[in-house]
């Protein structure tokens, strides 16, 4: 471990978790990321800067995490007091300290030599180290309020809504459609970045806090929002954006093309023993093609290599981004570059700058797409124009077809039309500077308000709307703020 930190960001290395080899993570769907002993993370916090001006919280983390202060604790072995800190500005860091893309390591002054302080790693350290020596308890309130909350929907909004609402005394109740609460992080994301007994874990402790969740009840159709505003002093929306971007091309209707977000679902719901509706998709032993080059693209490729794919092709109507920052991209911005997901190095191919004109099938199944390569301008006016470019047609073979071209935002029937809520010119849940909807009492958060956006900023949203809830129900609030950066 570095003794001494003057120097330390020169001295030392920048080092991130090891993992397990491709080989070895495709035979199973657990995490295989590799924790490093803690003199390791030791040396690693050694390199932050503590800046003046910290660019790694003061612009790019979403939650304000005071990331100088914690790497400080854990380089002094002050590994309590880091969980605290922590704590303090996180309700879920072992989510984020997983499946966050570290928008704080971009913005770190190291980073502007591509030698960021691995914060990522850090913050996953304090708080597994955290846990496993017991400091991190259940927090119920002191006092009660007698004021009731409805939190529609368990994701990572509603759960840090739900979490900072009961402790600031409020009776809290989470209404979940599906089995088990969570959301996008237990039906979304993939085991192998984030199992789900990590998940479980938290929700046991927000159990014993006294947040209350009923789980297969899907408000706007198994109980009335009516009836839920009748009963509720005020009620929290964090349903998410729940609407998928199709492809509307001819055979779209051919068996084998699927969202992404159903194939996804299923494999979690099949790995939790849990039942699922709809024919079963599986990539076992067929040629698959993802559309998109996002997250969700990539998580489809790692899944898709688990089943036992004969071959994995992911292709983007984007061009292919560069392999460093261009000139108008500087550091602290998030970097517009190309990025190498740990699915993409289990296997499988890449390409960009490819439209999809259709589908082709036999008897009914997708055997193929005709695709067309593109040519990407820039026009006077700064804006990216596609063209096709002559003769470069050609056809991919493919036995499933898994579209992951994001989300155009949230489902309007059931919940938030019979709430009556405004909307956005993006079809989002529209709220003002408290975070209130048109409709008083009822509020909103998370990607049902910002379109799709990270956990980490669902986290962040959730933080904020609590408050401001508090502060509509009492008056006032001691809740801590959350102010929500600009997007890098």
């Amino acid at each position: 471990m570095a003794t001494e930190r003057t120097t330390a960001f020169l001295e030392i290395e920048r080092k991130t978790a090891p993992k397990l080899s491709p080989a070895d993570r495709l035979r199973h769907y657990r995490e295989f990321m590799i924790r490093r002993p803690p003199e390791d993370l030791q040396e690693q916090a050694a390199r932050c800067m503590n800046c003046g001006t910290p660019f790694c919280h003061g612009l790019g983390c979403p939650l304000d995490n005071t990331i100088p202060e914690f790497n400080d604790l854990v380089f002094n072995s002050r590994w309590r007091e880091a969980a605290d800190i922590l704590h303090l500005t996180n309700n879920f860091p072992e989510v984020t300290g997983r499946v966050c893309p570290a928008l704080c390591e971009a913005a770190c002054i190291n980073a502007i030599d591509g030698q960021a302080v691995s914060i990522r790693d850090i913050e996953l350290a304090i708080i597994e180290n955290a846990f496993e020596q017991g400091w991190v308890e259940p927090q119920p309130p002191a006092i009660l309020t007698g004021k009731r909350v409805a939190i529609i929907g368990s994701g990572p909004a509603g759960l840090a809504a739900a979490q900072q609402l009961r402790r600031a005394g409020h009776q809290v109740v989470v209404f979940e459609k599906a089995e088990k609460p969570g959301g996008i992080l237990r039906y979304g994301i993939p085991d192998f970045k984030l199992e789900k007994w990590v998940l479980d874990r938290r929700i046991e402790q927000m159990r014993a806090e006294g947040v209350s969740f009923k789980c297969q009840v899907e408000v706007g159709r198994d109980v009335s929002a009516s009836y839920i505003q009748r009963r509720f002093d005020a009620l929290c929306v964090t349903i998410g954006a729940g609407r998928p971007r199709d492809l509307a091309i001819p055979g779209r209707d051919l068996d084998g093309v699927h969202l992404a977000l159903d194939f996804l679902q299923q494999n979690n719901r099949r790995l939790d023993g849990l039942p699922f509706e709809g024919p079963e998709i599986t990539a076992e032993g067929k040629r698959v093609v993802v559309i998109g080059g996002g997250d969700t693209g990539s998580d489809c490729v790692g899944t898709s290599l688990r089943q036992g794919a004969l071959s994995v092709r992911q292709i983007e109507l984007l061009p292919k981004p560069p392999d460093s920052r261009p000139e108008n991209n500087p550091w602290p911005q998030w970097p517009l570059i190309l990025r190498t997901s740990t699915s993409h190095e289990e296997g499988g191919a890449r390409d960009w700058s490819i439209n999809t004109a259709r589908f082709v099938g036999d008897n009914g199944h997708v055997t193929g797409l005709e695709c067309v390569r593109l040519d990407w301008e820039k026009t006077p006016q700064g804006q990216m124009k596609m063209a096709p470019i002559a003769g470069s047609e050609f056809t991919l073979q493919a036995d499933l077809v898994l579209l992951a071209m994001g989300f155009v935002g949230p489902v309007h029937e059931g919940l938030l039309d019979s709430l009556g809520v405004a909307y956005d010119s993006r079809g989002n849940v529209k709220t003002d500077e408290n975070m209130m909807t048109s409709v008083p009492g009822v509020f909103a958060a998370g990607d049902v308000n910002t379109g799709a956006w990270l956990v980490v900023g669902a986290i962040a949203a959730g933080r904020r709307m609590a408050r401001r809830v508090d502060q509509y129900l009492m008056g006032e609030s001691d809740l801590p703020d959350c102010i929500l950066p600009p997007r890098l």
